[in-house]
């Protein structure tokens, strides 16, 4: 979900890409929202777009190390290193 904010997205591109429900979608969107990774922007009238704020950037970087961590422990990203 945060993936697709960092461009700024509809909820219906972000259900979609996300692969979820519409009540999912609300309820990660207004997680997102509280806790201040994602901002509502407002475009037009009634078309809003989120967009992800830095907060939400720095989490997504921290997700990509956790990530590289798990790959490389997983023998995917070992460079010919055994580990």
């Amino acid at each position: 979900m945060l993936r697709v904010g960092e461009n700024g997205a509809g909820k219906t591109e972000i259900m979609y890409s996300a692969n979820m429900s519409y009540a999912q979608i609300q309820k990660y969107l207004g997680f997102l929202l509280s806790h201040g990774f994602i901002n509502k922007v407002k475009v037009g009238n009634p078309v809003v777009t989120y967009q992800v704020t830095g907060k939400g950037g720095e989490l997504l970087k921290n997700i990509d190390s956790i990530v590289e961590v798990l790959e490389f422990r997983n023998g995917n990203g070992n460079n010919g290193h055994g580990a």
